[in-house]
């Protein structure tokens, strides 16, 4: 009898071994897989990213700009002053295509956790295209172009609305998120699809478009007076009335061109940010550090850009 109690605890025993083994193989199994699906993610999204983690501003500059060509030394030098004299220790890079400076801007204002401007929150963005189309009768806004996409057509307004949509509930999303981290993760996160970028930024040029017709209209009613920029953009041969800055500026803005000065005027002003631009072209000039509006009001944020050329930029950052 005690043979057989014997013989079936030892068959049980071996059998709850066994039991253990294969359970820990599957357990290591299943980390290692866990392990290896998130570096694969980890991977991915830093690909994704339109824009990249922080690095030392010295060893970007060392690395971007070698040789002892006068260009060469020309911007060590400028990177070195940013250093050494306006506190920027690292810089994120920004991805270089013709919404660059757009990316730069929005951000770092989802980042910092800015709000939406004081006139988009008495105002219903969302119904901006109709209310251009009924209220102001441009039937010619079905020639908006989509940036790389070229879209045009009857759809545009879905696309606008859509646009409009993915701008409002991602700024009113991550500027409601007051930890610092976490609402950093959501602007990674955000920052490295690229169909809601797209859309982020067609907004923004789709409200730009919108003012200056709101300034177009008020210049011909001779109304109340407009800000100066309006009337320097409107005295552009090829932006002498909203129709042709949309055809001859916006429509290109994403495809073939990136915003030029007047308009990065224009975006500070209307997203109420005094950007402030480091040009390291014009180092040793008065126009090396500039701000995009030059009229700003007190209470507005800040943000600051970084760029050798006027064409793309990247996002310096302070440490004291």
């Amino acid at each position: 009898m005690w043979q057989k109690v014997k013989a079936q605890l030892m068959l049980s025993m071996s059998f709850l071994v066994a039991v253990c083994w294969y359970c820990r193989r599957l357990y290591s199994f299943l980390a290692q897989l866990l392990k290896r699906w998130s570096n694969y993610l980890q991977r991915k999204l830093i690909r994704n990213l339109s824009v990249l983690t922080e690095a030392d501003l010295l060893g970007y500059s060392a690395r971007e700009w070698k040789g002892e060509t006068k260009q060469a030394k020309h911007m060590r030098e400028a990177y070195e002053e940013l250093y050494w004299s306006h506190h920027i220790k690292y810089l994120r890079q920004v991805r270089r295509d013709n919404y660059c400076v757009l990316r730069a801007v929005l951000f770092q204002i989802f980042s910092q956790g800015i709000p939406f401007p004081s006139w988009m929150k008495e105002r219903d963005i969302l119904k901006l295209p109709e209310k251009l189309l009924y209220s102001q009768g441009c039937n010619w806004i079905q020639q908006y172009s989509f940036g790389p996409e070229r879209y045009t057509g009857p759809n545009v307004f879905g696309k606008l609305r859509k646009c409009m949509e993915t701008l409002k509930t991602n700024w009113i999303e991550i500027s409601a998120t007051k930890d610092h981290e976490e609402r950093g993760n959501m602007c990674n996160t955000l920052f490295s699809d690229e169909s809601k970028e797209h859309k982020l930024y067609e907004a923004i040029k789709f409200i730009m478009l919108y003012e200056v017709v709101e300034a177009y209209e008020q210049i011909k009613n001779r109304e109340e007076p407009i800000h100066n920029l309006f009337s320097l953009l409107l005295a552009r041969d090829s932006s002498s009335d909203p129709l042709s800055f949309m055809m001859n500026h916006l429509n290109a803005i994403g495809d073939s061109i990136c915003l030029d000065q007047v308009e990065l005027f224009l975006l500070g002003y209307l997203l109420e940010v005094k950007v402030r631009v480091y040009r390291l072209h014009r180092f040793n000039t008065e126009e090396f550090q500039v701000n995009y509006p030059d009229e700003y009001r007190r209470e507005w944020n800040e943000i600051s850009l970084l760029t050798e050329d006027d064409r793309y930029y990247h996002i310096p950052l302070f440490r004291t």
